[in-house]
């Protein structure tokens, strides 16, 4: 015999109500109650009837994350805090790496309350497109050309304020290691943002010391890297990195041509990730704090659930946390 709501109820000696918010971990059951009667639940093996409570509050409590990659650590982490802040309110993520247009389509029948789209390659999606959806979506993306809601994240300004802090410590050799593909669009803001410093700051844009990677995967930085030192001739004193893999990367390399960070060279990464800070040597950071990013999205997926006005664009301003991976150049 399955266990209801109503046998919760009869052993916590609480009303059917009660125990139904308590479950849904509703901020009008104290506390003391809501642990007793989570406890008692657990206790009696209580499932909880998924399809009956859709039903009831026309509500899958499901969400769809078209994914990019399961690849790389940066958005590995981002998704995880995503579902674990969306657990709290009862939902469930549902992760798909397919093409968005068919993860939007499989998601519809699915019949979710949302979908989250993660939009890196403009080639696989396209946010001027009106995709057939019957459920909102949010796009964490570049928040122009699209009709969507948008989460987005000061990209270019990020790499700036990386920039500006090198030059104030004495650097004027600043190389940049990121991936300049033209598919991606977030990538792209960084580049021209690391442009955009040089140029402000009165810095010659030396070609030798940028560095494409086509890739955000570790080796891809480790092969930068390794090609930086060959073309640049050492004159590089401080590097800009366009995302924490290709980080790990560089540090590989720098540790095989025995350069000393930050005596031989000042790094700065962008990913505001805890994951930096345990690295051989606590990298700089710059970016918007990924549970900040975690907690803006799920906040705006709730609101758009629940019909509530939201702003059509949301744009996070990043931070920089230097740690021990930046030095004053020794002239």
């Amino acid at each position: 015999m399955s266990i209801t709501i109503k046998d919760i109820a009869k052993y916590a000696g609480v009303s059917y109500s009660t125990v139904s918010k308590a479950l849904r971990n509703s901020p009008l059951v104290k506390e003391p109650t809501k642990k007793k009667i989570i406890k008692i639940a657990e206790e009696l093996g209580y499932q909880p009837n998924v399809v009956a409570r859709s039903l009831v509050q026309k509500k899958s409590y499901t969400i769809g994350v078209v994914w990019p990659t399961v690849e790389r650590v940066a958005p590995s982490v981002l998704i995880t805090q995503i579902n674990y802040l969306l657990e709290s309110h009862s939902y469930t993520t549902l992760l798909s790496i397919n093409k968005p247009e068919s993860a939007i389509a499989t998601f519809n029948r699915f019949q979710v309350d949302a979908i989250l789209v993660f939009g890196e390659n403009e080639e696989d999606f396209n946010p001027a497109k009106n995709y057939a959806s019957s459920v909102p979506i949010l796009y964490y993306g570049i928040s122009k050309n699209t009709d969507y809601l948008t989460i987005d994240v000061n990209r270019r300004l990020a790499i700036k304020l990386a920039v500006q802090y090198l030059k104030k410590i004495g650097h004027e050799q600043i190389a940049y290691i990121g991936d300049m593909s033209s598919t991606d669009p977030l990538q792209k803001e960084k580049f021209i943002g690391y442009l955009e410093a040089l140029n402000e700051l009165s810095l010659a844009v030396k070609p030798e010391m940028i560095i494409s990677t086509n890739g955000l995967e570790l080796y891809d930085g480790y092969l930068a890297a390794k090609s930086l030192w060959h073309a640049g001739d050492d004159q590089v004193t401080a590097l800009v990195c366009g995302s924490y893999d290709l980080t790990r990367g560089i540090l590989r390399a720098a540790q095989e041509q025995k350069k000393r960070i930050p005596d031989d060279l000042s790094i700065i990464s962008y990913d505001n990730i805890p994951q930096v800070e345990n690295l051989d040597v606590r990298i700089s950071k710059v970016g918007v704090p990924i549970d900040r990013i975690a907690k803006a999205i799920t906040k705006t997926i709730l609101n758009i659930i629940d019909g509530n006005d939201v702003q059509s664009s949301i744009i996070l301003e990043p931070e920089l946390k230097v740690m021990d991976s930046c030095a004053p150049l020794n002239k």
